[in-house]
């Protein structure tokens, strides 16, 4: 009979609507957690007659949940101080690899590492990115699981180039020497102390000399890297000359030199012969070493070789690159988190422990890295909040609960009327 059936469809779309109402309550303080919001519409219509002006008499026949809608707001990002907490500040999911060569999606950032160093949801799936070969990431590489090199040990780079920034003294008399200091590495990560002496020995002109110290080789004994330079009337670096050869300009113009080859070979410590680029050019392309008239001084060196060093730490950068740090003061990106999208999001299939499953509603996703495509910046060291407003919740508690003690109502009266009529009839 309608009179019950119709309640019935209430009472049973208003349960639904407690339902969605309580569990966004219960998940309050879960992470990343998107609020829902229960959505009716009336059943189907039977047309009983029609009046005079032949408008038809309609009787509806309830109501039905039309759709359970997520609230894809951004929740508040709140900061931890955790290095494996990490939050999207904008559009997307991170990627997380469902153990079964597929992928899953989540906004819940709140990651720890594995035994392994790899980093992991709260449920142990694998957070997905794009991998770093010898630091460099490769976002055109299929996505593999984000592993932090953990208790690892980073080799040692030997140095194969060095810069100098200095200045000779102009008004040095021929004769006068400075000496100037840079610390090297070999392919075992040995420190090794290269002397640069600068002699003048003449206006304009001097003389360079780079040595290890004797104890470095096995023979017991140093051989110099020598040559001369000169520089032009305005103190600027103009040739080179390596050794007894010719003079070089020095520039960028083809055949100009910009680096001088250094050489050093049969090391005490076994490791492979040092072969050392010294750049003479800056970034702007001027030379480093100049002469005038001030007292002679190096204001900056560098070299790009590095000792062995233990994992310390990481950090997630806000483009989603992951750099570990070292002991050796080196840092070094091990790959870059993947974020994606899909263009309906209420597509999307709720999985439950704050991951989506794309369908075909949903469409695919999109992958890409953060800042890109409309894709999310990451913060790390955060998380995002729940976006369920209490406020909000309760009202709509309230109106669900008449809603339902209405339906329950109608129930009952007929429920009297029925039996009311029954009475009668006996």
């Amino acid at each position: 009979m309608a009179s019950f059936s119709i309640p019935l469809t209430g009472l049973e779309s208003d349960s639904t609507a407690l339902n969605t109402i309580a569990n966004d309550l219960s998940n309050m303080n879960t992470t990343a957690f998107k609020g829902e919001a229960t959505n009716f519409s009336d059943l189907f219509y039977q047309e009983i007659g029609s009046t005079g002006a032949g408008d038809p008499i309609q009787v509806g026949a309830g109501t039905q949940v039309a759709s359970n809608e997520i609230d894809f707001t951004q929740g508040s990002i709140n900061s931890t101080g955790n290095n494996t907490d990490v939050a999207l500040n904008g559009n997307g999911f991170f990627v997380i690899g469902n153990g079964n060569g597929g992928y899953e999606y989540s906004r819940a950032g709140d990651f720890s590492l594995d035994s392994n160093g790899n980093l992991v949801t709260t449920n142990g799936l694998s957070v997905m990115g794009y991998p770093a070969v010898n630091g460099v990431v490769n976002t055109n590489a299929p996505l593999t699981a984000i592993n932090i090199p953990v208790g690892q040990v980073q080799n040692p780079q030997a140095t194969s180039t060095l810069s100098m920034t200095a200045n000779l003294d102009a008004a040095s008399a021929t004769g006068t020497q400075f000496p100037a200091q840079v610390t090297v590495y070999d392919s075992l990560g040995e420190p090794h102390v290269a002397t640069v002496t600068y002699t003048q020995t003449a206006a304009n002109t001097w003389t360079y000399s780079v040595a290890l110290p004797a104890s470095d080789f096995a023979s017991g004994t140093s051989t110099p890297v020598t040559g001369t330079m000169t520089f032009n009337a305005n103190g600027n670096l103009s040739t080179v000359a390596q050794g007894a050869g010719a003079p070089q300009t020095v520039g960028t113009a083809a055949g100009d030199v910009s680096s001088i080859p250094l050489s050093f070979t049969g090391l005490a410590d076994g490791a492979s012969n040092l072969s050392i680029n010294w750049n003479l050019l800056g970034a702007s392309g001027t030379p480093t070493i100049s002469q005038v008239d001030t007292t002679s001084a190096v204001s900056a060196t560098s070299q790009n070789g590095y000792a062995s060093g233990q994992y310390q730490s990481f950090t997630i950068n806000s483009d989603g690159t992951i750099t570990a740090s070292y002991s050796n003061g080196q840092q070094q990106n091990v790959g870059q988190l993947a974020l994606a999208n899909v263009t309906n999001l209420q597509g999307l299939q709720l999985l439950g422990d704050g991951d989506y499953a794309t369908t075909l509603a949903s469409g695919t996703a999109a992958v890409s890295t953060s800042g890109t495509s409309g894709l999310a910046t990451i913060q790390d060291g955060a998380l995002e909040a729940s976006n369920v407003n209490i406020s909000s919740e309760f009202s709509d508690l309230i109106i669900a609960q008449r809603a339902f003690e209405a339906n329950a109502k109608s129930v009952t009266t007929f429920d009297t009327v029925t039996q009311d009529t029954i009475n009668m009839v006996h």
